[in-house]
């Protein structure tokens, strides 16, 4: 019984930290996380289901949902924003077959294509520019800090596990 209650705090905590981390990094880094040419920092926690399962999908999602109650798109980003990030964060959880730069990748891809879909009408950029925009911003939230920071959570995670 024990056990069990360990896991679910564990998860809970998993959910609630990163649904927050999410949020507090969206807002505080406001005119970068809201913009047809953006880098939200936050997308760097978008990998983190490989390693820490559903308890992140849900976390990231939630988190998403909170952040863009700030963004000047409104309910379009209130909506989409968090079903583009629940689908990123599900394909990483689910398809990225053990590999952390395939985890990385999906929400590159998601955003780019799906996020610019309602960020080019809003702002009344092309959806090709707004795109390749976005897509840049994603890439170096989710490859260039997402990939390290995964790998750093995988050693520690390692580590703990060699040492008990």
């Amino acid at each position: 019984m024990e056990k069990v209650r360990t896991r679910l705090t564990f998860k809970i905590a998993v959910t609630t930290l990163t649904a927050t981390a999410y949020t507090v990094l969206t807002i505080v880094l406001g005119s970068f996380s809201y913009s047809w040419i953006q880098v939200r920092i936050s997308e760097a926690l978008t990998p983190l289901p490989l390693l820490l399962g559903l308890p992140a999908v849900i976390g990231l999602t939630l988190g998403c949902v909170l952040a863009n109650i700030f963004s000047p798109i409104g309910l379009p980003d209130i909506v989409l924003g968090p079903v583009m990030t629940l689908l990123a964060a599900f394909l990483s959880w689910k398809f990225s077959f053990k590999r952390k730069i395939i985890a990385c990748v999906y929400p590159v891809l998601i955003n780019a294509f799906g996020v610019s879909s309602y960020v080019s009408l809003f702002y009344g950029t092309p959806y090709p520019v707004t795109v390749v925009a976005i897509a840049v911003g994603e890439f170096i939230a989710a490859v260039i800090i997402g990939y390290p920071m995964l790998t750093a959570i995988e050693r520690m995670t390692k580590a703990r596990e060699h040492s008990q």
